[in-house]
């Protein structure tokens, strides 16, 4: 006769699960801290561990860190609950290749590694993408490869995850950080909120994800070598149900924050400033998109009132590029202001250009599919691509920036790329040059 203890395990095997799995790490991913000498690890347990740990060193498990866990509970029907944990990797040594593994003495995730950047002269190296699910997520498998053979220092993610991570109760949310956990535990993985994120007030993005910002932050800054890249959370201009604090707030955050990055010795330290979000001011698709409008909310502000419109700000603080996602495509558009084209020189519209450079970069894969465009091209359009696939962005120095789209249709194929190149940042002054003079043939709008 068979024990009664194995009867009921055979018979409950849920019971088996809970007691051995649901101690077990997973959806494992990294952060910058406040600045990029610091990680942080977060990872999620299904059961209370009572302890957060990270074990950690340069060839070897040879460091401790403790951190804290948080019990997390989705607002669906069925109130799925895990803990997240969190645990902060401070005092790096510079251009070190870190093993680490994260856990307790209940369960261990596997052994994962991240690189630490060069203490001077570093070239940083990132991939760039937006609105990724976990069906449908045609970059993924071309980021894990990439990731793990050491190409990038860190991901930015412009918003729209997993489509959506509250779905079927928050499952796939779990299901999409366990699919990035193949990017994310070897790279910084900076993320910004999107309009997939929303429900329960975006709670499953502000909990899931440690940025710098802190806990229930929708904006942060961080330096990444000669730049200094902003965060901000686009949707508190569309979502006023809950309320208009945040979009108050973040304004006047954002303009601090751009204030001090102007100050001549932060600037001379980090010259370009790079901000994303996710929703773009300015697109060319055919959809009913606020940026096909003229009046885009992040663009002028609020509706009749006009407040807290970001344009104006981010031109006169002179910020160098503006990264958005949103729509399912790739679109890189001249330098521009008010609808209006500022051009650096006749050679080269992107040499000491006269405003920022967008870039709107939400192709890298999701069960919505692709994103058409108008037949009719507005004339601050540069190229347009509806193939899928993600920007890398690389800061060789102060003066040159460089990006290049990869397309997944073709295997990998970069299908544009362009220089920025700049003698000095600052808030900008140049006059909008005399297109009629310009080789039109040179600045055809294109499409790959």
């Amino acid at each position: 006769m068979w024990p009664l203890c194995l009867v009921f395990l055979l018979i409950n095997p849920r019971f088996v699960y809970n007691q051995i799995f649901w101690y077990q790490p997973e959806q494992v991913h990294l952060a910058y801290g406040d600045t990029v000498n610091e990680i942080v690890v977060t990872w999620s347990t299904f059961n209370d561990t009572t302890e957060s740990v990270v074990e950690y060193g340069i060839g070897g498990f040879i460091l401790t860190a403790k951190g804290s866990s948080k019990l997390f509970v989705d607002g669906g029907d069925a109130k799925h609950s895990q803990y997240i944990h969190t645990v902060r990797l401070g005092n790096l040594t510079y251009n070190s290749r870190y093993v680490y593994h994260c856990g307790s003495s209940q369960g261990w995730s596997d052994e994962f590694w991240f690189q630490t950047p060069p203490e001077a002269n570093w070239q940083p190296h990132l991939a760039i993408f937006g609105d990724m699910g976990n069906e449908n997520a045609q970059s993924l498998a071309r980021l894990q490869q990439e990731a793990q053979r050491g190409i990038y220092d860190a991901i930015l993610h412009v918003g729209d995850f997993a489509y959506d991570m509250d779905s079927e109760n928050a499952e796939v949310g779990d299901a999409f950080m366990r699919q990035i956990q193949s990017v994310a535990a070897y790279l910084p993985y900076m993320t910004c909120a999107g309009n997939h994120e929303e429900k329960y007030n975006f709670s499953n993005y502000k909990e899931r994800f440690s940025m710098p910002g802190g806990s229930g932050s929708y904006m942060y800054s961080i330096n990444i070598g000669p730049m200094h890249v902003i965060s901000i959370s686009t949707e508190v201009y569309y979502f006023l149900n809950y309320g208009i604090k945040p979009l108050i707030f973040q304004y006047e955050w954002l303009e601090n924050d751009l204030a001090k990055a102007n100050l001549p010795e932060n600037r001379e330290k980090q010259p370009w400033i790079v901000v994303m979000g996710h929703r773009p001011m300015y697109c060319s698709n055919s959809n009913t998109d606020d940026c096909t409008h003229h009046e885009t909310l992040t663009r002028v502000g609020l509706p009749f009132l006009h407040f807290f419109g970001l344009e104006k700000l981010l031109y006169d603080y002179g910020v160098d590029l503006e990264i958005w996602a949103h729509e399912h495509s790739y679109e890189r558009l001249w330098p521009i202001y008010d609808y209006q084209v500022y051009n650096g020189s006749y050679e080269d519209p992107y040499v000491n250009p006269g405003a920022p450079v967008h870039v709107v970069t939400g192709s890298a894969g999701c069960k919505e599919g692709r994103e058409d465009f108008n037949a009719t091209r507005p004339t601050w359009s540069a190229l347009i691509s509806r193939d899928y696939g993600y920007t890398r962005l690389k800061a060789y120095n102060a003066s040159h920036l460089y990006l290049e789209q990869v397309s997944d249709d073709k295997q990998g194929a970069v299908i544009d790329s362009f220089w920025i190149i700049k003698d000095k940042h600052e808030p900008y002054k140049f006059a909008r040059m005399d297109w009629a003079k310009v080789d039109s043939l040179r600045l055809k709008n294109l499409e790959v």
